[in-house]
């Protein structure tokens, strides 16, 4: 009589320690139950707050201000340069503010053209003002050639505009 065959023993099989999650899948997973835990929040706040009865506001009776924004005027720096370039921002906000020429077609200005334009003619005026302007801007970009090159480095009037206004409260807190 044939042996039977048996068949060959399983081996044992080592399960591999659990591979350890990176970064962005436990990231990815805490992102996940928060959003359930979220979503969960919003229902049961819904369902509990379904019963208050909610009265519609005229907003005639809450908002006092315009609907269109003005730009108005801030109240004047007492100091000269700093009212120039208080001036100069004022002018870049509401005129518009440009690169790479003084004045554009459009009318706007860059950083030296509205403080040319805000010193009417004083040199004094107008060389004090671009200094303290070029102190605000290497205080925070370090070392810079000038306000045209600063002005002309940016695709937009954000960072310049920011830069000029800080030049102002600048000329201000050091009473020029």
């Amino acid at each position: 009589m044939p042996h039977p065959t048996h068949a060959p023993p399983i081996p044992a099989r080592s399960s591999a320690p659990p591979a350890e999650l990176s970064l962005e899948a436990r990231m990815a997973a805490t992102d996940a139950a928060m959003t359930i835990r979220l979503e969960e929040a919003a229902v049961a706040y819904e369902v509990n707050t379904a019963h208050i009865p909610i009265e519609p506001v005229d907003l005639g009776d809450v908002v006092t201000l315009p609907l269109t924004p003005t730009l108005q005027p801030p109240t004047p720096y007492p100091t000269p340069v700093a009212a120039l370039l208080q001036g100069a921002h004022h002018r870049l906000l509401t005129g518009g503010w440009c690169s790479g020429a003084l004045v554009d077609e459009d009318g706007a200005r860059c950083l030296y053209g509205a403080i040319h334009i805000e010193a009417r003619g004083d040199q004094s005026l107008e060389s004090r003002g671009l200094q303290v302007l070029m102190d605000a801007i290497r205080r925070q970009f370090g070392d810079v050639d000038s306000v045209p090159s600063f002005n002309d480095g940016f695709a937009s009037g954000r960072i310049p505009m920011r830069m000029l206004d800080q030049a102002a409260g600048l000329a201000d807190a050091r009473g020029l």
